[in-house]
This record gives C-alpha cells, sequence and structure tokens, in this order.
C-alpha cells in the first residue's frame, strides 16, 4: 500500500520537473510568456526584495524592457489611439522592445544608446533589467547586455508583477525615444 504522502510525490514530480526551465544557449525567439529559468550565466539574479534594496541605494540603473504595441495601421479615421499606461518601477529608463530574441541594428543601437545613457557610459555601472513576471523580454534583455559589456548585469525575473505585489512604489514611465 502506497502512503498518501509517497502517492502525492509521484503524482507531483511531472508537474515540478516540467515548471524547471533550463537556461538555452541563446535568445528566446518566439513564446516570450512563458516560465523562464531560474539562471542566467554571467547575470545575478535577484528577487523582487533584492531588487528593491538596489534600487533604495540609487546606485543601480533599472531598465524595463516591456515591449510596446504599435499603433495600428490603417485605423478608421477618427478612431481615438490611446496607449497602454506603463506603471513601472520609480526611475527605471523604460526601453521597449529590446527584448525580443532577434533585433534589427537600429533597436541594437537603440537599446545600446539607452544603457550608455542610464550608465553615463560605464560599461561598469550596474544595470537591473526587468519586465513583467515569467517575460523572457528581461532575460533576453539582460543577456544582451552582458554581450554588450556590462559588467554588473542584474535580472529580476518577476518584474513588475512582483514589484506591485509588495506594494512598492511605480510610477507612469514615458519610452525612452529613439534617437
Amino acid at each position: 500500500m502506497i502512503r498518501t504522502a509517497a502517492l502525492v510525490g509521484l503524482l507531483l514530480a511531472p508537474m515540478m520537473a516540467a515548471a524547471q526551465v533550463e537556461e538555452p544557449d541563446d535568445y528566446r525567439m518566439d513564446h516570450y510568456r512563458a516560465p523562464v529559468p531560474d539562471t542566467l550565466a554571467g547575470a545575478t539574479v535577484v528577487d523582487t526584495e533584492t531588487a528593491h534594496d538596489l534600487w533604495s541605494t540609487g546606485t543601480v540603473a533599472f531598465i524595463d524592457v516591456l515591449p510596446r504595441p504599435p499603433k495600428p495601421e490603417n485605423l478608421p479615421e477618427g478612431t481615438i489611439w490611446r496607449e497602454k499606461p506603463r506603471h513601472s518601477i520609480p526611475g527605471a529608463l523604460w526601453l521597449p522592445n529590446v527584448g525580443y530574441g532577434a533585433l534589427a541594428e537600429v533597436t541594437h543601437d537603440y537599446f545600446r544608446a539607452g544603457l550608455a545613457r542610464a550608465t553615463d557610459n560605464d560599461l561598469g555601472h550596474p544595470v537591473l533589467l526587468f519586465c513583467l513576471e515569467e517575460c523572457w523580454m528581461s532575460w533576453n534583455a539582460a543577456k544582451r547586455a552582458l554581450e554588450y559589456g556590462y559588467e554588473t548585469v542584474y535580472w529580476m525575473p518577476d518584474g513588475t508583477d512582483g514589484w506591485t505585489f509588495f506594494d512598492y512604489p511605480t510610477e507612469k514611465l514615458i519610452p525612452e525615444p529613439l534617437p
């Protein structure tokens, strides 16, 4: 006769194994809203409370990489287009669309310029990248920041979902303009 705890363990083991996501060798190219790995080689993965502690020091550049939906083409005349506001971590720089797996050169340039602005062009200045919970955009962007040569890269997998769960302050962000 199998004990209850052993039976529960047998039933949950496949689900728990499925929940663990392996860190890929390259960028995530699709299905960006999905479980993410617990690691990012070369970066420091931080939970929301640690991110808040870093934010409180004022010494880390916070970079929000949530994508920005484009205005639909060919809207009927007179249609009012209202973008959804982005409420994020105060003082963060919003660099939308830099977390996709493949980027056009103009988007690489935009990301590099935004990082340079946030860090006073200092590759040694720490940066923390985030998006939403279970969002590969921030994982991709943090990996890319490492490849650009940034030495201290933090990645916060829980993003603003985790931040607001702890009831930390937020502010409305405006996307960094294209150069």
